[in-house]
């Protein structure tokens, strides 16, 4: 198996801090651990820029448990048939609260097949359309080291199923939503639980909150040694968003749908150097 290229955006300690350095240096070094934030594609659509003491976000066109940001990683391989416990998934629920967002666990198998059902349809949706097809082959590629989702990953292949030279061309080429969407079954049905990030309205308060949820849910369950991945499709899919928000007997509007468990720990998605965002 192939490993992923790494690189030293992940090897960072807080122990590396260094409390009498200048202010652009402190905030420079807190930088370190915002570009490890995940991303839609792993693009990383962002910019900083550091001015004396004030740093402004870019889109490029935390309250944090620090310790757990250099460990959180996203994986697409199966689960441990092992159920996530009662008590953290109440942890989690309180975090989105704290955020002003509603989170809904599914741990009930006929509700998580239903899901996986709603997911099928959203990958038949999304594989039938050429745009995305296209951006989604634009982030595939044997050559990205920094940024996108190489196609050397374990993931990936066990998803496509395609020799990596050929992913890019074939993605552009083919509707592989009949593969993806088998796969993605099973991975559903196979996880322990299933989470829903949700709120209120749906506008750009509501996404921060939104994004804001998912950054503490992924960093408590990161610190219990819990993996999680996105599966959005049915959010992505407009047709069947208000679908899964019955199906889930939501007030709210679904943001994000991700799978909770614990799996054995996958390399690290690459981050650009942060020569490349910080000006």
């Amino acid at each position: 198996m192939n490993a992923l290229p790494q690189n030293s955006a992940w090897s960072i300690d807080e122990h590396q801090f260094d409390p009498n350095a200048g202010i652009e240096e402190k905030l420079r070094f807190a930088l370190r651990y915002a570009v490890l934030a995940p991303s839609n594609h792993n693009t990383q659509p962002w910019h900083f820029i550091v001015d004396g003491d004030r740093v402004t976000l870019c889109a490029d066109r935390m309250r944090a448990l620090f310790d757990a940001m250099p460990r959180r990683v996203t994986t697409r391989e199966t689960f441990a048939d092992e159920p996530v416990p009662v008590e953290l998934q109440l942890r989690l629920e309180e975090a989105g609260a704290a955020e002003g967002a509603d989170i809904v666990c599914v741990g009930n198998a006929a509700i998580r097949e239903r899901l996986a059902t709603l997911i099928t349809e959203a990958d038949h949706a999304q594989f039938k359309n050429p745009r995305f097809r296209r951006e989604l082959a634009s982030w595939i590629h044997p050559k990205r080291s920094q940024d996108g989702m190489p196609a050397l990953s374990p993931g990936m292949r066990a998803l496509l199923d395609l020799a990596v030279p050929l992913v890019g061309s074939v993605i552009r080429t083919f509707d592989l939503g009949g593969g993806m969407a088998a796969a993605h079954h099973t991975l559903v049905t196979g996880s322990p639980l299933l989470l829903c990030i949700a709120t209120g309205a749906d506008d750009a308060a509501a996404w921060l909150a939104a994004g804001q949820a998912l950054e503490r849910v992924l960093l408590i369950t990161a610190d219990e040694g819990i993996t999680a991945s996105y599966l959005n499709q049915p959010i992505e899919v407009a047709s069947l968003r208000d679908t899964l928000r019955a199906a889930l007997n939501l007030d709210g509007v679904p943001q994000l749908l991700l799978r909770i468990g614990r799996g054995r720990q996958m390399p690290h998605s690459p981050r650009r150097p942060l020569a490349e965002i910080v000006s």
